[in-house]
């Protein structure tokens, strides 16, 4: 009986040494440094130069910034791209952490959102069929048809000013269909931000499309997360942002998609 008391005892004694290792090494890997948050950031990978697909790789202002901003701030991510309109619900769900989609900064958005400093000064342009000069201004625009993609802060502005010049809008789910309703004469104008229009029309001399007029509003984008939740990652991000711009980083990227 002693015998076999003894030998139990022996079997707890080198449990209790290989339990108090696997602990002491867990500890070690946890408090190395070199464990890194994880977070799920959605994108539009439809909106050049911002974000966009090129040989199989996103790339674009956006994901640079995101991605030097992470490299500086020690976190790490994961990419999930997604329609623009199902951004903001997917925040609000939990399915997502953050956002980074070209979204510009707005009252209405503040109030389900929280997000980042302005990282990037845009505004809205009038877009119209290339050869149509007809359309200068928001007063040529009465009685007309707008296309529109879906959320957007193009869609608010014709809806804001929808009763004003009795316009009929057109909603789409994406970019190029709201373009290509433009080209074909099916809608007389849309509006989108104007470094995303001015960057297509430089890059591609067909696309069948002229920016009217001047700049029609002023506003920045911003970087998006669920309102109350996140917030060590959007002080991440806005860290970040700060010390992009002190070194040089925040101009260089900006360069490498937007020649001034």
């Amino acid at each position: 009986m002693k015998k076999f008391t003894a030998v139990i005892l022996s079997i707890f004694l080198t449990m209790s040494i290989f339990a108090g290792c696997a602990k002491k090494e867990s500890s070690a890997a946890n408090s190395n440094g070199k464990t890194k948050k994880k977070y799920i950031i959605s994108t539009d990978a439809t909106y050049a130069p911002f974000e966009y697909e090129e040989n199989g790789k996103y790339v674009g202002i956006d994901i640079d910034l995101l991605d030097a901003i992470a490299k500086l701030e020690g976190f790490e991510y994961e990419l999930k791209p997604m329609n623009f309109k199902g951004i903001i619900p997917a925040l609000q769900a939990g399915q997502i952490d953050g956002a980074i989609a070209g979204m510009s900064i707005t009252d209405e958005r503040k109030k389900v959102l929280d997000m980042s400093e302005g990282y990037y000064e845009s505004g809205l342009a009038l877009v119209v069929k290339e050869g149509n000069n007809t359309i200068k201004s928001l007063e040529d625009l009465k009685g007309k048809t707008f296309a529109v993609k879906k959320g957007t802060a193009g869609a608010k502005f014709a809806e804001d000013n929808k009763e004003k010049l009795g316009v009929t809008i057109k909603y789409f789910d994406n970019t190029p269909s709201m373009f290509q309703e433009v080209k074909n004469g099916n809608a007389d104008a849309t509006l989108e931000d104007y470094p995303v229009i001015a960057y297509m029309i430089k890059v591609d001399p067909n696309s069948g499309l002229q920016i009217a007029g001047e700049k029609l509003t002023k506003n920045y984008y911003g970087f998006a997360v669920k309102k109350g939740q996140n917030k060590e990652l959007l002080d991440a991000f806005n860290r970040g942002l700060k010390k992009l711009k002190e070194n040089g980083e925040y101009d260089r990227i900006i360069a490498k998609y937007i020649k001034k």
